[in-house]
């Protein structure tokens, strides 16, 4: 099937001939050589706790010299960023959807969250110094990353609530007090550098919005020094996700080298709030077109086990309840194809701000309805269906996840909701000039 059958015929026009190659050559990657590949990973990653965390399966290296052969390395940088490879926002939210079928595929193609958004942040902000000591060397897929912001009893989604700080001390260094955790990408033995969500000031009113900052830390040193440890990966119902890991940070008097401290904060004090804003709206899209590929796959399966599962002696696939569930689920999926393209593409025709009201919608309804969609084919499947022996309960955990990661539904409804609040006075104008409307 040509690859253009896979495009909503609204953007298949603004697709270039380099774009659709990729996409072409995305598809056939995943399905080739990072399907196969996902059992094989999980097959060598080590299950004793003493070596879990200290090596990766050597797949995902093979994997990343397959992917770079192919031209399918760092898609999701934007051709807003001379260090990307051209792509558009639109471009690559398609290849993601063929990416979020597998478990390797992301990081095989250095697409992997949280570094995409970090290298994002180093792109657009970063100096010199740190594109050299960090965003070259991510975007080569030498080390890894980690973003922490999210702090354990409070409503990390507020920005302004963060409150791990990072005081100036008599030498002009940064000392850092508070705890992080889902801080994703920590625990992996190749993560080299963190950025850090501080509070630095403590204004108020509006002036609030300038209270945080983000640091850029060294995290071999860092964790060398025993002021900032590694406390606990913490699990994502059940799932540690190892190597990678969700980890519990804690800073007890961290001060931040002096030989870093020029380099320590990314863009400029009070900017953290900007900063986060400008990392999340891309990175939400990434998330929802990856998760419209495991939607897909999740029908494939079910698919699948419908073909040769006998109910009182009919196939499930020839039974009305699943054909007609069937095809529910390809409609919904495709609504949110189009939310999260359009998304993608008012980001390239404009910005995350003004395309901000479009992703908000997409990452809302995009997470429920697949986690809606995997929940149904879990159920065709029966017991086998939470167990380790098909994917869809790992999915299942991720899809489940992301309504809180990146802003939980309840905040981007809330926005969504007071944005448009904003036009309800309008409705008494147009019902008024209705009123007056001129009798023919």
């Amino acid at each position: 099937m040509s690859i253009k059958e896979d495009i909503p015929a609204i953007f298949l026009d603004k697709i270039s001939p380099k774009g659709l190659d990729a996409i072409q050559k995305c598809k056939d990657f995943v399905n080739d050589y990072c399907l196969p590949a996902d059992e094989l990973y999980f097959k060598q990653m080590s299950d004793d706790p003493a070596t879990r965390w200290k090596s990766t399966p050597e797949i995902t290296e093979k994997l990343k010299v397959k992917a770079r052969e192919l031209g399918l390395w760092n898609m999701f940088l934007s051709n807003h960023y001379p260090e990307g490879p051209g792509f558009t926002n639109l471009e690559y939210g398609l290849m993601a959807q063929y990416l979020g079928r597998s478990f390797v595929a992301p990081e095989a193609t250095n697409t992997n969250a949280p570094d995409t958004g970090n290298m994002e942040l180093f792109a657009k902000f970063g100096t010199e110094y740190q594109k050299k000591k960090w965003l070259h060397p991510l975007l080569n897929g030498e080390i890894r990353s980690a973003f922490l912001m999210t702090e354990k009893g409070t409503s990390s989604s507020n920005a302004l609530n963060i409150s791990v700080s990072a005081k100036l001390n008599s030498k002009g260094n940064y000392v850092l007090n508070g705890v992080k955790w889902f801080a994703s990408g920590a625990g992996d033995p190749r993560c080299a550098v963190w950025l850090v969500m501080c509070k630095t000031s403590d204004k108020s009113g509006k002036e609030a919005y300038k209270n945080h900052t983000v640091l850029v830390l060294d995290a071999k040193k860092a964790l060398s020094s025993g002021k900032a440890r590694l406390i606990r990966p913490l699990t994502v119902f059940g799932y540690d996700d190892a190597p990678h890991g969700h980890c519990e940070v804690m800073f007890d008097d961290y001060e931040v080298p002096t030989e870093d401290t020029p380099n320590a904060i990314l863009a400029s004090e009070g900017r953290g709030f900007e900063l986060i804003q400008s990392r999340l709206g891309p990175g939400r899209i990434h998330h929802c077109m990856r998760l419209i590929g495991a939607g897909e796959f999740a029908l494939l399966r079910a698919n699948q086990r419908a073909n040769h599962r006998i109910i009182f002696g009919k196939p499930m696939n020839q039974r009305e309840s699943f054909i007609n569930a069937f095809a529910q689920n390809k409609i919904d999926i495709q609504s949110c194809r189009l939310l999260v393209l359009n998304a993608a593409h008012k980001i390239d025709i404009s910005n995350a701000k003004v395309a901000q009201q479009d992703i908000a919608m997409a990452k809302i309804e995009t997470p429920r309805t697949i986690l809606k969609i995997l929940d149904w084919a879990i159920q065709v499947f029966g017991a086998e269906g939470v167990s380790q022996d098909v994917e869809l309960a790992r999915m299942y955990a991720h899809a489940r996840t992301l309504r809180i990661a990146d802003g939980p539904d309840e905040a981007h409804l809330n926005q969504l909701g007071r944005y448009h609040a904003k036009k309800y006075q309008e409705a008494d104008q147009f019902f008024e000039n209705y009123k007056n409307f001129p009798k023919l």
